[in-house]
């Protein structure tokens, strides 16, 4: 990459903001971090302390008042500023990237993309788990004809939490867009639509489990794909006994994967991209292929995981920018997920499957 770095603000330096986005667009080359947003002083000296040359802005309207010294605007904000923040982004003549879900409706997200197609702007969504570790295993298997013809596809994204954290993601307030359809939710729906195509029928079950809790914390998706795939897609923060993260069963074998991408483990440790061994797991963790046994007794044969490639999502959008490359993740695939989320909600409220 050659030339002057863009310069990218971020807006919001919470969980998704500093863990995420910052330590990626910092050592993505061909950017640089320019200005982070937020109005919480712990926040603010915690990015300066991380970041020494970065500028710091109160609100989004410092940013854009000066939209004319960036290149990209990143949206690691609450998910009901989303919409407000991309559109204001956009008509101040900024690419942007929105953290998921990037709307509460698909509505509200193909009209984000017309915006942006309207000005010839890049709005690109951060879809980050397309590179997990394990799903890009499972794609080079299936790609590779290892499963046969995929029948079954079932997706988990568990984890312990009897204790409810609070703040927006937990409200049950609809105008913040919490709960784990939403949160986790966004993820393991994009990923069986980018695995097997669109979906014709959405079931779903969303329950509140935990005492204090106000949004669903423990919900169950099954998709039907146009193509006769079945997704059973599992998100949930009451699991006392984690499952298989996939299990993928197909004409002539089926793959079991245990275990997060330890991606997010290691940015959360302070880790950076570019380190050697960045997003490799240990052997113990490989998933397994096989048929007619269970992989926990020995069935099938260990799979090496590819690595994990948080990296490649920000290097996709700096070779959009500059080179015209294409979109690694487009707000209209963001708004077909959420035809999903949408339909699943609706399934889950009235007890009933749901055409789309």
């Amino acid at each position: 990459m050659t030339g002057t770095p863009l310069r990218v603000g971020l807006v919001g330096y919470g969980l998704a903001g500093s863990v995420f986005h910052a330590p990626l667009i910092a050592t993505t080359e061909g950017l640089t971090l320019d200005t982070v947003v937020t109005s919480n002083p712990q926040r603010q000296e915690q990015a300066r302390a991380e970041f020494p040359d970065v500028r710091l802005a109160a609100g989004p309207d410092e940013l854009f008042a000066r939209a004319g010294e960036l290149d990209l605007v990143v949206l690691a904000s609450p998910n009901k500023t989303h919409v407000p923040l991309a559109t204001a982004a956009l008509k101040a003549g900024l690419p942007v990237v929105v953290d998921k879900p990037i709307a509460g409706t698909a509505a509200e997200a193909r009209d984000l993309a017309a915006l942006a197609d309207e000005r010839g702007l890049l709005l690109s969504v951060f879809q980050n788990r397309r590179w997990d570790n394990d799903f890009l295993t499972l794609r080079r298997l299936i790609a590779e004809g290892e499963l046969g013809d995929v029948w079954r596809f079932e997706s988990r994204f568990e984890r312990w939490r009897p204790q409810p954290k609070g703040g927006w993601r937990e409200s049950g307030d609809p105008t913040e867009i919490g709960g784990l359809l939403y949160d986790l939710g966004s993820h393991v729906v994009d990923q069986a639509l980018v695995l097997f195509g669109p979906a014709t029928q959405v079931y779903a079950e969303a329950v509140v489990r935990r005492a204090g809790a106000e949004a669903d914390d423990d919900t169950f998706i099954a998709l039907t794909h146009a193509n006769g795939v079945r997704s059973h897609l599992h998100v949930s923060a009451t699991a006392a006994q984690l499952g298989p993260r996939f299990r993928v069963l197909g004409s002539q074998a089926g793959y079991v994967k245990y275990g997060l991408d330890p991606q997010e483990a290691a940015l959360r440790e302070g880790t950076r991209p570019g380190t050697e061994g960045w997003g490799v797991e240990g052997e113990a963790l490989w998933g397994r292929i096989g048929s007619g046994e269970s992989p926990l007794t020995g069935g099938g044969r260990p799979v090496p995981t590819l690595p994990g490639d948080y990296p490649a999502y920000y290097a996709a959008v700096t070779a959009a920018l500059r080179d015209g490359a294409p979109n690694p993740v487009t707000a209209r695939e963001a708004a077909d997920a959420l035809d999903v989320l949408e339909a699943a909600r609706r399934s889950a409220r009235d007890g009933v499957a749901v055409r789309l």
